[in-house]
């Protein structure tokens, strides 16, 4: 399913006293969640160009933008074999050209434009409001929640918008094939049609048991041309069988991640083609009620989502930054996905990040009842907000998750759904802003 963004403004987020050393408890919408201990202060480095299809960023100041090699702090790099270090020093080449190439950015900004349906609307959830000022009473009236819609977007999901810009890359440098790997089949959808407007041949590599779960999007996938390889086990196993894929074809072949996951400059690339989201959220705040959001809440799997909304803001200190991860059957079961709760450093895929992984180093199997969160990793740059405490990261359980969806469901009646809704990826990404005493 699609991702959604909520933002309200006007109340501060309710907090309660620390229970034991690592978390403190908050309530979220409603939803009891999970607080991660903030550990230092926020670092300031550098940032590259924006892209010219959308707002430029207002706020020139250098923070927690790396240090341009795709490093942040001591995340990220390029943790891979000496065969792939020319392909990935090629793609990084491309790419910086690309982004302040004239004639790449009007093809993109037409097709974002006239294929995607860019701009998403950001749509005032006045019932949703009304709901939580009736529960949140207040002098000032309670908040004001906006929903970011990209489920609105062509293919469902924000992931069109990476999609098709890093095929128009692949095309640029010369692959006539794309791979890629894909959970809940978003990426998979929006990289096979991105391919089929290109006239890219196209593999996607998904987990057996999601291919179960996501029947009508691996059904698009295949309507749209692309072959759909099954793979034993679930969206990590799916990614390393991609990559290695793509390291056996590398002149032929372009590797086409979903996620800002992977060597440097993939979570780089992927950042930067979904900061389009937090800017038009920028420009579109202004527009409607003359300011910034005060808080921005999205879910974060491994961040594409996340950093999509949360990039063009990193540099305004009063907007708060909360990611959700998901914690499934409870933090205590063992099955769940947040990484950032649980994890700790380690390098995998290419990078180094935060990871679910045992005393041994390696790597255990992730769980959540939306399976595009099912990756036991999270990007570097997220992993940096989290070290140096400019964003803050909570949890929400499977059960929790699914009565917030029945609850934004049964209040905005016109969100979309597609697919069967508890097999589905459907992650209403909060944005959640109250004004900060």
């Amino acid at each position: 399913m699609s991702s959604s963004k909520i933002q309200v403004r006007g109340q501060p987020l309710l907090r309660v006293p620390a229970r034991n050393h690592r978390m403190t408890h908050l309530v979220v919408c409603g939803v009891s969640t999970k607080r991660h201990h903030r550990e230092i202060n926020a670092l300031s480095s550098n940032s590259g160009p924006s892209l010219d299809s959308v707002p430029t960023r207002t706020d020139k100041r250098q923070f927690l933008r790396g240090d341009g090699n795709g490093k942040f702090g001591r995340f990220g790099g390029k943790f891979v074999p000496e065969t792939l270090m020319s392909r990935l020093i090629e793609l990084e080449d491309e790419f910086n050209f690309v982004r302040c190439d004239h004639e790449f950015q009007e093809e993109l900004t037409t097709a974002l434009r006239d294929y995607v349906g860019r701009e998403t609307p950001l749509y005032f959830a006045e019932r949703l409001t009304e709901h939580y000022k009736n529960i949140v009473p207040t002098i000032e009236g309670g908040p004001e929640i906006y929903l970011k819609r990209e489920d609105l977007s062509h293919c469902g999901s924000h992931k069109i918008n990476n999609a098709l810009a890093q095929a128009m890359i692949s095309r640029r440098l010369g692959c006539s094939r794309v791979v890629a790997a894909t959970g809940a089949g978003q990426h998979g959808v929006a990289t096979a049609a991105a391919c089929a407007k290109l006239s890219l041949e196209c593999t996607v590599f998904m987990g057996a048991a999601d291919i179960e779960k996501q029947s009508f999007n691996v059904l698009s996938m295949k309507l749209l041309g692309a072959q759909v390889i099954s793979v034993e086990g679930t969206f990590k196993d799916a990614s390393s069988e991609a990559i290695r894929n793509w390291v056996e074809n590398l002149y032929t072949t372009y590797y086409l991640s979903g996620t800002v996951v992977g060597p440097h400059p993939c979570p780089i690339i992927v950042r930067e083609f979904q900061s389009v989201i937090g800017k038009e959220t920028r420009r579109q705040a202004k527009q409607l009620w003359g300011g910034k959001p005060d808080v921005l809440v999205a879910c974060v799997g491994s961040g594409s989502n996340a950093l999509g909304l949360f990039h063009e803001f990193v540099g305004d200190e009063d907007v708060r930054l909360v990611g959700v991860e998901a914690a499934g059957l409870g933090l205590d079961s063992g099955k769940h996905s947040a990484t950032l709760a649980f994890g700790d450093v380690g390098v995998y895929h290419g990078s180094m990040s935060y990871l679910l992984q045992d005393d041994q180093g390696q790597i255990l199997k992730p769980h959540s009842v939306g399976v595009g969160l099912e990756y036991p990793g999270v990007g570097p740059e997220i992993s940096f907000m989290k070290e140096t405490g400019r964003a803050e990261f909570y949890t929400a359980t499977d059960e929790e998750a699914i009565q917030g969806t029945y609850l934004i469901v049964r209040h905005e009646q016109n969100l979309i759904i597609t697919g069967p809704f508890l097999n589905s990826n459907w992650t209403v990404t909060v944005t959640i802003n109250r004004k900060i005493d």
